[in-house]
């Protein structure tokens, strides 16, 4: 190979690889003795050459080890025998390698190294990739994981085959990947190509791989993926609701680097953990109707039960600080006792606050095993939206989530349109959620926060219409588990793509509207002014979900005191304004002067407020968790124009308003309803252990008769209760 990237990059043979990933002694091998067949001088003695060199008869070494226990099949490719090459004979072995790991049940991890298609034999060697292409389709027809670590060079027919196939793929920092080598493309036009474009982090950042990672960590990462995609398929039961014992939640696999706000995400679960306790417990009856002994009777969630039928019968128990309404239960309006209602205005600037927690926040208090992906996987990274396999709860998962916040440094964004509008990558980038989530049999948990939808040539040009209506198909049918947090702006068609759910729960602060509140009031008064009066009326709050029978739950914001009495977040912040476990995780790459770099978007703590105390509001400075205002200025609107002064009614208002200081009443004096930005990880920890166990008892339902459920669920949306 040419290029620079042979000269800079070490490379491990394959027996090296094995011996680094797999747990020492536990290397079975599967290859039987291949002979040399052909007639051609030449090529026999290429392949004489190549088998003294390296020890090998192939270029590909096929067989089974223990990855931390796990019994996982793996195939890899030896450079040095041909440079990678794969003919008949290496083709059939591949094959035969995951016909078996088919056969048996195991996750597949796959390490090419290779130029391609032997040219010696031909089309006949060629045509190997449809073969092998076509087995780990079949491998993963058959719910098995398939992961794929690409080293260098892996270029050709191995990239446009059984390289490009992975449920989750990474490579090897400054790998030579692309189609087309170096070498043939400078003797086919007469140039050089193009540099930096075939390596492994400049793929990255366009989202056609998910991580570039050494393979010194590859067994670590390896093991923490498989954690969660092996614990997908179909199940006869409750599941446990522990957590793994021990399990590190830092996540190596990376999103590009234009997304980057630490070295990577640290994902220590909260010291309370998904307590053992919060598991689900389901029952012949409403969800509500008796919650599990020893679990505390708070009240922190409101919710009526799905009134679709089957799903409303198996609703998990709820964990500390969550009460539910029997199913039969109408829900006229708020309980004389119950927490107090916000009004849409509240809620809509409760929402857009720049300290309000988002997914990534979620993940970093309440999600263990935590794995981001980086885009479609096709070429296309939307910041918009984030992908991650995790542990939530203790419940593996497939999680998509609107990432309201860039978090790179030094950045502000404040108002609706703070973090990135969602475009078309970014439904597509969903879409592949889904179906890994629907190939492993995972449960599907989806995180809307989103001022609204791209509004751009590139996003109509790009499909943004039809890729909302695909993912409403996608979700509607689904044959996982699906969960929707409703966590806090919920605009338009970029909201409405991830809402189809079995079970939907909303944060009380929480929103859903056909167009940010600007937008409407434009529509029906030629104004933004009254954005709060149409929202008002057109029933957005968290509240008249639930009475439409959209959301089943309502988690409550308050910050009532934690498990120690102590009332604060879990976590902690410097001067700087970051919380513990930020920025100092494990990711795949380090940060650059510019905040560049090959790690992933960082899990940044936010989060609600714990269960409703029943003493009004917080005090803003009496949270230890509470994250500073950002600095003043002008905020955005939800078109996404910048607002010069505080008269415009539909604007969020500046930080120095009473509103969004933290304290306990409106300017007027009406007593205002606390939200989650005021002590975040206590609400997340408490959150997570609710989601967990909704996963949980959704995955333990008979599959056709929740899909069913959900099909009547969504067909009733507006008829009559």
């Amino acid at each position: 190979m040419t290029g620079t990237n042979s000269s800079r990059v070490s490379r491990a043979s394959a027996r090296e690889l094995i011996e680094a990933v797999v747990d020492p002694g536990s290397w079975y091998g599967w290859d039987e003795p291949v002979e040399i067949t052909t007639d051609d001088p030449d090529y026999r003695a290429d392949l004489e050459r190549a088998r003294e060199r390296t020890g090998l008869d192939e270029s590909v070494i096929t067989g089974e080890g223990r990855i931390e226990g796990r019994r996982v099949a793996l195939v890899a490719c030896e450079f040095r025998f041909l440079a990678g090459s794969i003919g008949v004979a290496a083709g059939e072995r591949l094959v035969r390698a995951v016909e078996r790991a088919t056969a048996e049940r195991l996750p597949l991890l796959a390490a090419p190294a290779s130029g391609g298609t032997r040219m010696q034999e031909g089309t006949v060697a060629f045509l190997q990739m449809v073969k092998v292409a076509a087995a780990i389709t079949d491998h993963k027809a058959a719910g098995l994981p398939y992961l794929v670590h690409l080293r260098h060079p892996t270029t050709g027919g191995v990239l446009a085959s059984w390289g490009s196939l992975g449920h989750v793929t990474a490579a090897e920092p400054g790998a030579l990947i692309g189609f087309m080598g170096p070498r043939v493309h400078e003797a086919l036009y007469g140039e050089e190509f193009p540099p930096g474009v075939q390596n492994a982090e400049n793929l990255m950042n366009h989202g056609l791989i998910d991580a570039v990672l050494p393979l010194s960590r590859l067994s670590g990462v390896a093991a923490r993926v498989l954690r969660v995609l092996c614990a997908g398929g179909p199940v006869s039961g409750p599941a446990a609701s522990a957590g793994p014992a021990g399990a590190s939640g830092a996540a190596d696999l990376a999103g590009p680097a234009t997304s980057v706000g630490s070295a990577g995400l640290s994902g220590a679960a909260d010291p309370a953990g998904p307590a053992a306790s919060a598991g689900p417990v389901a029952s012949a009856g409403p969800a509500a109707s008796a919650g599990p002994a020893g679990l505390s009777g708070a009240a922190g969630v409101s919710g009526a039960a799905d009134p679709a039928g089957p799903a409303a019968s198996a609703g998990p128990a709820a964990p500390a600080g969550v009460s539910a309404a029997p199913a039969s239960a109408p829900i006229p309006g708020p309980p004389a006792a119950g927490p107090r209602v916000p009004g849409a205005e509240e809620s809509i600037r409760a929402s857009r606050r720049a300290e309000r927690p988002g997914v990534r926040d979620l993940l970093r208090v309440a999600a263990e095993d935590v794995s981001p992906l980086s885009g479609t996987g096709a070429g296309e990274h939307d910041p918009g939206l984030l992908l991650a396999l995790a542990r939530v709860g203790g419940t593996p998962c497939v999680v998509l989530g609107h990432n309201r916040r860039s978090a790179r440094k030094d950045e502000t964004a404040d108002g609706p349109g703070e973090g990135q509008a969602l475009g078309p990558a970014g439904l597509r980038t969903a879409r592949r959620g889904m179906r890994i989530a629907a190939e492993l049999g995972l449960p599907l948990l989806t995180v809307i926060d989103t001022a609204g939808a791209a509004l751009s040539r590139e996003a109509e040009e790009g499909g943004l219409a039809g890729e909302i209506a695909r993912c409403l198909a996608d979700m509607v049918t689904l044959p996982a588990p699906t969960l929707c947090l409703l966590l806090g702006q919920g605009a338009g068609g970029a909201a409405l793509a991830l809402l189809p759910a079995d079970r939907i729960v909303a944060a009380r602060h929480a929103w859903l509207s056909p167009l940010p509140p600007e937008g409407a009031s434009a529509i029906l008064h030629r104004t933004t002014e009254r954005a709060y009066e149409v929202a008002a009326r057109q029933g957005v709050r968290s509240a008249d979900l639930l009475a439409q029978g959209i959301v089943d739950r309502i988690v409550e914001e308050d910050a009532a005191e934690d498990e120690n009495g102590t009332g604060d977040g879990i976590g902690t912040q410097d001067e700087n304004g970051t919380r513990d476990g930020i920025g100092v995780g494990d990711g795949i790459g380090t940060q650059d002067e510019n905040g560049a770099g090959s790690a992933s978007p960082a899990v940044v703590s936010q989060g609600e407020g714990t269960p409703h105390s029943g003493s009004g509001s917080r005090s803003g400075s009496g949270s230890r968790g509470e994250r500073a205002p950002r600095s003043e200025g002008a905020s955005r609107v939800g078109d996404a124009s910048r607002v010069g002064d505080a008269s415009r009614v539909g604007d969020a208002s500046r930080v120095g308003d009473a509103s969004r200081a933290g304290g306990a009443s409106r300017a007027g004096g009406a007593p205002l309803t606390p939200d989650a930005s005021h002590a975040p990880d206590a609400f997340l920890s408490r959150l997570g252990r609710l989601l967990g166990a909704e996963l949980a008892a959704l995955r333990a339902q008979d599959p056709d008769e929740r899909l069913a459920a959900r099909r009547v669920r969504h067909r009733r949306i507006g008829l009559p209760r």
